[in-house]
């Protein structure tokens, strides 16, 4: 999966999750950019990334996160 596939697919679910359908995904995109992203948000997003991806993310793995980047990269080394 490219990196356009993968922001394709995490659109839907970050608009889902944070109902917020103004949201513009990026690989630089932080925390600090969503005004509706805190800490139960971002387990919710984990979850749901999880479950469309069909791959499990370990805790160590999820504390590493900072940029959509990083999930993207993430979510492609799952994938393999």
């Amino acid at each position: 999966m490219n990196q356009d596939e993968a922001l394709a697919k995490l659109t839907p679910i970050f608009h889902g999750v944070f109902g917020n359908d103004d949201i513009k995904l990026d690989r630089e995109l932080t925390a600090a950019g969503v005004e509706e992203w805190d800490s139960l948000s971002h387990i919710r997003l984990i979850v749901a990334i999880e479950d469309s991806f069909r791959i499990r993310f370990k805790s160590t793995e999820v504390g590493g996160l900072e940029t959509l980047g990083d999930i993207i990269d993430l979510i492609a080394e799952k994938s393999n």
